[in-house]
């Protein structure tokens, strides 16, 4: 029996059911993480050596990692959704297609990488990795979620090149600023396991190169909004920037507390969580210079000037 077909209304509400769910399991595996928790399971695929869950209920590592392994069925089970409804949506869009496949790809790798962090013992190269590829499944779920909500049709860039530039480089900044942070996080205290390597470098200096991309990223987003406010760029353009400078501001009062506090566990845990909406932040920021054409609206310009035309780009 042929599956129904979906509007884009309901296709654009299972994108945002594989959004949340695969943001839910990057806060579960922080959880795990910092609760030392990373070997719980010490095999993989089954928590155990012949058994698929921990062997007694009251060892709370055990559980906590077999309960984030589950997690992942969820988090598969969202990504063939957005795949099925992309072939079933009505009209059917290539672009949707490519995006949600995506996805299925990044899950399957994923779990791949998860099975090696564990028979590597948590290599922390091998953890970095593992959350730096969360970071590109978010960004795939959050172009993915947003194309589902724009009318078929070509869309047009709508602030003036000098913002689009710039908006490049705070997603340039973004991407050094999640790296560093999983350097400091590979080279601090919180393995996943109190016998798990580190990395070999001293924690206050590259806390120091994580707390300068930080302070390079929030500099490029006050010249950007800056500049879309010079334009009268749309109002929805402007309210993602100034949504992006909300979380930066309050991330980065998080991360400096952690650290003069010794990075407790719960702060690492909310650090964690705020880098994940930074990233979603900068990525949605960066679509919102985007738009269907009929959506554009000429941003107003100084007296004398030639009117701008808005350029097509391929949706």
């Amino acid at each position: 029996m042929a599956l129904p077909r979906i509007s884009p209304a309901a296709y654009r509400r299972i994108t945002l059911f594989a959004l949340v769910a695969l943001a839910f399991i990057v806060v579960t595996g922080a959880a795990v993480r910092l609760t030392g928790s990373g070997l719980g399971c010490s095999d993989w695929p089954l928590c155990e050596q012949g058994q698929l869950t921990p062997s007694e209920i009251t060892d709370a590592p055990a559980m906590i990692e077999f309960v984030n392994r589950t997690i992942t069925g969820v988090v598969s089970v969202a990504v063939i959704l957005a795949v099925a409804g992309a072939l079933r949506r009505t009209p059917r869009r290539r672009d949707l297609v490519w995006l949600s496949a995506g996805l299925v790809a990044g899950v399957v790798a994923q779990v791949v990488l998860g099975g090696l962090v564990v028979l590597f013992e948590l290599s922390p190269r091998l953890v970095m990795g593992h959350f730096l590829l969360s970071m590109v499944l978010i960004w795939n779920a959050v172009v993915l979620h947003h194309r589902a909500g724009r009318p078929d049709g070509p869309v047009a860039v709508r602030v003036a090149p000098p913002a689009l530039g710039l908006g490049r480089l705070v997603f340039a900044a973004a991407v050094l600023v999640v790296f560093t942070g999983t350097v400091v996080t590979a080279s601090g205290p919180h393995a996943g396991d109190h016998q798990a390597a580190r990395l070999d470098f001293f924690l206050p200096d590259v806390a120091r190169v994580h707390g300068a991309s930080v302070v390079v990223l929030v500099s490029l987003t006050l010249v950007l909004l800056a500049a879309l406010r010079r334009q009268a760029a749309p109002a929805p353009v402007q309210r993602a920037a100034r949504v992006l400078l909300a979380v930066l501001v309050a991330q980065a009062a998080v991360g400096y507390t952690q650290y003069f506090t010794g990075v407790p566990a719960l702060l690492v845990g909310i650090h964690v969580l705020g880098a994940m909406l930074v990233w979603i932040a900068v990525v949605h920021l960066n679509l919102t210079f985007r738009a269907p054409v009929q959506a554009v609206v000429p941003a107003r310009r100084p007296a004398g000037a030639a009117p701008a035309q808005p350029s097509l780009a391929a949706t």
